[in-house]
């Protein structure tokens, strides 16, 4: 039983990964390709994102904008004092050379709401973020989740 239901949520990662990889003929509103992402966690799901992305090319086909939208959660109940951290998240993009640049972060501390964030970033042949904790007052981060990919441009 359990074998099959690792199969199952593997087969809707990778569903959902290639939605974003191949092109939406029939997309709606202004994106060519457009989905929803998350749950991504920190280790311990102390901290998690979820969101949105969405993906405008030119008429061309030659370069393109990428949309994130998306909420950070604590979830640390735990005191500064006790060792409690902030949700931080972290995106990174590679460029059409595949050369990969971090281009945006959040931190957020506030157990146990959640904090709204968005940006754009122009060019983007693929798309990874990470969650992570961080120290309330220091730069550190630490307890890091795997890197999720959101979105790859079709190879040509």
């Amino acid at each position: 039983m359990f074998k099959k239901i690792t199969i199952g949520l593997l087969a809707a990662a990778a569903t959902s990964t290639l939605v974003l990889a191949t092109p939406a003929a029939a997309a709606s509103g202004p994106y060519d390709q457009s989905d929803h992402w998350g749950s991504v966690y920190a280790k311990h799901h102390l901290a998690k994102a979820t969101g949105w992305v969405g993906v405008e090319w030119d008429e061309d086909q030659e370069s393109n904008t990428v949309h994130v939208k998306g909420k950070l959660y604590d979830k640390d109940a735990r005191s500064y004092a006790q060792g409690g951290k902030c949700a931080y998240v972290k995106f990174q993009a590679a460029d059409f050379d595949h050369d990969w640049d971090e281009v945006y972060s959040k931190k957020y501390c506030g157990y146990p709401g959640h904090k709204k964030f968005g940006f754009s970033v122009d060019d983007v042949s693929a798309l990874r973020v990470k969650v992570c904790q961080v120290h309330p007052h220091k730069h550190w981060v630490s307890k890091c989740g795997h890197w999720a990919y959101l979105y790859a441009a079709e190879s040509e």
